[in-house]
This record gives C-alpha cells, sequence and structure tokens, in this order.
C-alpha cells in the first residue's frame, strides 16, 4: 500500500517526537493544512508543503511568527488545534510531561494562540497562569464544541497517581468582565467538574463526536488504562452529550467499558456503512477491538467484530482510519513501538463493508514501506498535504531512542475517484466534530466524522475524505453539533474536488470548489452553495 515519500530529506528530524496534528497554521488563504508535531526531545515542528520544491518546510522557525510554537524546554507528546474563541482560526494545544509519568509535571501545557501577528502562550497571561489544569502528567488531548457554538473546548487525558491529576476541560470563560477576545486575550476556566467528565484514572485515547446523539451533539470516548500500584480503574468512559453540555457516562450500558484491558490508539468510523458511528481500538499488549454499534430491542449496544488476526495483541500505539487508495472501502493503520529484541511491524487491515445488515470482513493487507519493523512509533496522523487526492501518512517515532519522522503515500488509487469534504463553522473555522455523509450513485452512504482528537496523542486533518472507486457522489449531508444541517446535490463534476461547505449561520454561504489539482479555482470563489437546510 505504501511508499516512503522524501519530503523530508532536507529536515533534521532525527530525535524523540511524538503526537501529531494537523490545522492552517499559517491561515495564508489557499486551504492548505500543515503537520503539528510535538518534538518530545527538541523543538516542535510546523511542516508545510512547498509546492515548488515538492518537499516540506518547517516554517517553526527562530525569528518567525511561530517561534514560540518550538516551545524547546517542553516535552511534548499530545497535541490537538481548535477555534475556541471564535475568530476563525484555530488554536493549538501541546500537552508536556516533562519528568511525569503520573501525577503532576514539572513543566505545563501550553495553549497558543495568534495574537499581535504572532503565537503566544495563552497560560502565559497572569489570569490564565494559575489554572491548576494545565500542570499534570496528560496522556491525549482533543477538542469538542459541547455546546454547539461553534467555540471549542480543550479536552485533557490525564494520568492520574493516587486521584491527583484529573480530566480537564478548558475553555474560553465568556462571562468573565476581563475577558477581552477581540484584543485576543481569552481569559480561561476549567469545566471538567461542571460538566461531568472530571475523573481520575490512567487516561489514554480520545475520540469525539456524535458517537450515540442523534442531533449532532459531540460525545465523548476514553480509550484508559488501569494501573492498581496508582489507584488507576481501566474502564474505559463514553460520556453521552445531554444537550446542555454535561455529560454521562453510558460505557457500561452499551458495552465499551472493556475494562481488562489497557487502551492506547482509537478512532471513529462507520464500518458497516449503516451511519451509525463505530469504534476502533488498540489495546496494550491486549486485544484489539472493532466495535460495531447496533440497535437491540430500542437500546443502542456496541460488538466487537474484530477477527482473530486482528485481535492478536502488540504493542500498540496510534490506531487510524482512513480510505488510503480511494476504493470506497476503509483500512485500518495500526501503528506499533519496537521493543528490545520484540520486533512490532506496523500492520494494515482492509474493512470491505457488506452493507448494514451484513459483518465486515477485516483482512490483512500488505502494508509496503509503512511496516518499519523496527519503528519506535509513537504517533502518526493524515492528511492530503500536497492536495493530490490521495491521503499523506506522517508516521513520528520515539519514547526510547531517536528516530527521524517519515512520510509515506500511496502507491496505486487506480485512478479512482474522491470528494473531499470541509465544513466550518459560522466563524469559518474547521467544525471539527461536524457528521460528514456521501451517496455515492449505488446507493451506498459512507460517514465520515471531522476529527477532534483521534488515533493516540493525534488529531488528523479537520477534511472528511472519501473514496469513491469508480462511482459518483449524488450527494452529501452535513450536520454540525449543534443539529444544523444542510444537504447538497452532486454531480460528476463534483467528483475529484475538495468542497467547503458553510455553517448556514455564516453571513456569505457559500461552497467553494477546488480544481482536480488541489488548487484554488477562482471562477469558483463566488458560487453560491446549492443546498437545502434540514
Amino acid at each position: 500500500m505504501f511508499k516512503r515519500l522524501n519530503w523530508l530529506d532536507d529536515i533534521d528530524t532525527l530525535q524523540r517526537n511524538y503526537g501529531v496534528a494537523v490545522s492552517d497554521v499559517d491561515a495564508d488563504g489557499t486551504g492548505d493544512f500543515e503537520w503539528i508535531v510535538a518534538g518530545f526531545a527538541g523543538a516542535n515542528f510546523v511542516l508545510k508543503f512547498n509546492t515548488s520544491s515538492g518537499k516540506l518546510d518547517n516554517i517553526a522557525k527562530v525569528g518567525t511568527p511561530y517561534t514560540e510554537l518550538r516551545d524547546v524546554e517542553g516535552k511534548a507528546i499530545g497535541v490537538c488545534a481548535c477555534d475556541i474563541d471564535g475568530d476563525g482560526r484555530e488554536e493549538i494545544y501541546f500537552l508536556n510531561t516533562n519528568r511525569a509519568y503520573a501525577g503532576r509535571s514539572s513543566y505545563g501545557d501550553k495553549l497558543f494562540k495568534w495574537r499581535d501577528r504572532k503565537y503566544v502562550d495563552l497560560f502565559s497571561d497572569p489570569l490564565n497562569s494559575e489554572i491548576d489544569a494545565k500542570d499534570f502528567a496528560g496522556r491525549s488531548v482533543a477538542c469538542i464544541d459541547r455546546l454547539g457554538t461553534g467555540k471549542y473546548s480543550i479536552i485533557i487525558a490525564t494520568y492520574s497517581q493516587g486521584g491527583t491529576g484529573k480530566f480537564a476541560l478548558i475553555e474560553m470563560d465568556v462571562a468573565h468582565p476581563e475577558n477581552n477576545a477581540e484584543d485576543g486575550y481569552i481569559i480561561l476556566k476549567n469545566v471538567a467538574m461542571d460538566a461531568g467528565i472530571e475523573k481520575a484514572t490512567g487516561g489514554r485515547g480520545i475520540v469525539v463526536g456524535p458517537i450515540l446523539s442523534t442531533d449532532g451533539r459531540s460525545d465523548i470516548f476514553f480509550n484508559n488504562e488501569g494501573n492498581p500500584r496508582l489507584k488507576n480503574p481501566g474502564s474505559n468512559f463514553l460520556f453521552k452529550n445531554l444537550g446542555n453540555g454535561s455529560f454521562i457516562d453510558v460505557a457500561n450500558q452499551v458495552g465499551l467499558r472493556d475494562e481488562e484491558e489497557n487502551g492506547r490508539g482509537v478512532y471513529l468510523s462507520d464500518f458497516n456503512k449503516d451511519g451509525r458511528i463505530d469504534v476502533v481500538h488498540g489495546n496494550w499488549e491486549g486485544k484489539h477491538r472493532v466495535f460495531l454499534q447496533k440497535e437491540e430491542n430500542g437500546k443502542i449496544k456496541f460488538e466487537n467484530v474484530a477477527t482473530s488476526e486482528f485481535e492478536t495483541p502488540s504493542l500498540i500505539r496510534t490506531v487510524i482510519s482512513a480510505d488510503f487508495d480511494n476504493d470506497g472501502h476503509l483500512e485500518i493503520f495500526m501503528n506499533n513501538i519496537y521493543a528490545q529484541n520484540n520486533p512490532q511491524p506496523n500492520r494494515l487491515f482492509r474493512v470491505t463493508s457488506h452493507g448494514p445488515e451484513g459483518l465486515p470482513d477485516i483482512e490483512q493487507m500488505a502494508i509496503g514501506d509503512a511496516v518499519e519493523t523496527d519503528g519506535c512509533g509513537t504517533g502518526a496522523a493524515v492528511a492530503d498535504i500536497d492536495r493530490d487526492g490521495n491521503l499523506d501518512l506522517l508516521v513520528s517515532h520515539g519514547e526510547d531512542r531517536a528516530q527521524p519522522l517519515q512520510i509515506y503515500g500511496v502507491v496505486n488509487t487506480n485512478s479512482n475517484h474522491w470528494i473531499r469534504v470541509l465544513p466550518r463553522t459560522k466563524f469559518t473555522a474547521p467544525a471539527r466534530g461536524a457528521k460528514v455523509s456521501v451517496t455515492n450513485s449505488v446507493a451506498e452512504t459512507q460517514t465520515v466524522i471531522i476529527d477532534c482528537g483521534s488515533g493516540y496523542l493525534c488529531q488528523m486533518e479537520p477534511v472528511a475524505h472519501f473514496g469513491l472507486s469508480d462511482t459518483s457522489a449524488v450527494h452529501l449531508t452535513v450536520q454540525w453539533p449543534d443539529g444544523r444541517s444542510v444537504r447538497q446535490k452532486l454531480s460528476e463534476a463534483d467528483c475529484n474536488r475538495l468542497h467547503v461547505i458553510d455553517h448556514p449561520d455564516y453571513v456569505i454561504s457559500s461552497t467553494l470548489n477546488s480544481s482536480p489539482t488541489g488548487k484554488n479555482d477562482s471562477s469558483n470563489k463566488n458560487k453560491t452553495a446549492f443546498h437545502e437546510e434540514l
């Protein structure tokens, strides 16, 4: 499936790196996204594709507006991006764990905002410096539009020690008298207790989206690890959004506790194309899971349908589900970490759907160059960085030794068709947590959740990517976290294009279609979307 790309040959990335996120860091207006890499034993990276050289540039350099993003003193492992204040530009959160496996760390997290023509750390502002939640050892970070306002909160899965260091939910304090969003001076608060997610355990992976909610509201799944010595139970949490920004754990009722295993990477997908959101996750040296969501006698239940080959235990880190070869079927990439005298190759599985009534086939595939038998994998993220309609894969490495980052592309997509959808909030930021569905010309419907944080320590591009094989798309539907939906008709001419879909409350609602090469088509800049609000 994968071949190694030389995009990083001009950049020295040989250090211990961890999580990877994707965001439009430079807000250059072209619709390009950058990979953000958490540099655990050195500076963080921001990697932008250079169309002239055909390679990546690291734009996070000293003397640039991105200098502070380097944060050389931080031992970053997790990273995510989202718009917390509604200015249309995503803030960037780095989760640091300096000298801390659990409990309190010696160096706090960083939350970077674009202000005064550069990125600054909001936790350095006096009124934010005392927020305790930034100072605990975390394992994953993600975002959520818990109230459906288009303004996001940051979720932190901490690794507690004897109850010290509870899950956090950090957001802008809109009612604070000194909050000055217009000038970029944001007052923050931790609302985890009020929201009902302030738990103490061995937090690992996080995914966010309308897992159970039919009204678009985002739920939260925590993939946890048990540790009796630290008094951490291992049961997973599935927090259902109650519609008012608070949550209740229903993991036990729906069959997602998996309390005997130690969770790592996790992803949301619709594997059998029934419109329900399924959960795939890896367990450290335990059996990996593919949980299909089903309704039995009016109740939601998740059934593990992983094959014996898929569930084979490994030293799992990141798990990603995507259609890499655009054939209309999802693949699951499983990134493992090498242990001494114990090779742990990465693995790839194809999930072939047989429709809502049948179980999907899960079969291992030849992974190609991305096998990394001796790779110390610590994170990975996908994005169409060069905008050619094919997903690119970045894998980071670290833990016990330095290894360079690696980029992989797909060997052959057989000229399969594709369509990409970027929903935006009413503030024009990426609408993370939105649900996007595309129906093709043979009446198959695929569903993707715009990523809020997933894999493990990571966050994917904020675009729904659909492979269509030799079919065309006939319509798409977008549902935002506030429940608003639009439905848009499509034609063959809409294939092999990026569609930007604005929230219905955006004043100039439009669809900007890129050309098949992925570049902006000026002739479409003023094209009004034909859609019907549902």
